[in-house]
């Protein structure tokens, strides 16, 4: 008997482990992707081809930001209207070449993030329905240094949800830059 409801037992968490993974969600027509590799540039012109793409909303988490180019590209989507946000590592955005502070003295509102050994999310969510995400620290080493990829998933909102929930847990455990 007991040798039944151990058996059960474990089958029965199995299945509750393995759906989840084994359940697949379609991909919606119209969705397309786009994937960038560093060193060489084409991550960064994917990262700067999202963030310009978005029109109302760009919610970013990132670890290390430090790469200017890409500064510099959501200041410009905040002059455009794109209401942008940022939730970054508390830890890193110490760092003397850090853009946090740069983003948060031209508007833009930032949260540093304390809460992790390391706050290591790269990712970024653009009008509800996109995402860009990988290995791709937003920085000048994984742009001309690391080996690095960056992947923009185009008008798959139901991804991109998953995301901006994951985003707005960690947007509401951080704090302010002051």
């Amino acid at each position: 008997m007991k040798y039944c409801f151990l058996s059960a037992f474990f089958f029965g968490l199995l299945l509750v482990l393995v759906a989840p993974i084994s359940a697949q969600t379609p991909i919606p027509a119209g969705a397309s992707y786009e994937v960038g590799f560093s060193p060489g540039g084409t991550s960064l012109q994917v990262v700067e081809k999202f963030i310009n793409e978005a029109h109302r909303e760009l919610l970013m988490a990132a670890y290390e930001l430090t790469s200017y180019p890409i500064a510099k590209a959501l200041i410009r989507a905040e002059q455009r209207g794109v209401r942008v946000e940022i939730v970054a590592d508390a830890k890193a955005a110490r760092q003397h070449s850090s853009k946090v502070r740069f983003l948060a003295h031209h508007g833009i509102p930032v949260r540093l993030n304390g809460r992790y050994a390391i706050h290591h999310h790269k990712f970024m969510v653009a009008d509800g329905k996109s995402l860009e995400t990988g290995s791709f620290n937003y920085s000048e080493a994984a742009v001309k240094r690391n080996a690095e990829n960056a992947l923009v998933l185009w008008n798959i909102p139901s991804l991109a949800n998953r995301y901006r929930t994951e985003w707005l847990r960690l947007w509401n455990e951080a704090q302010p830059v002051s």
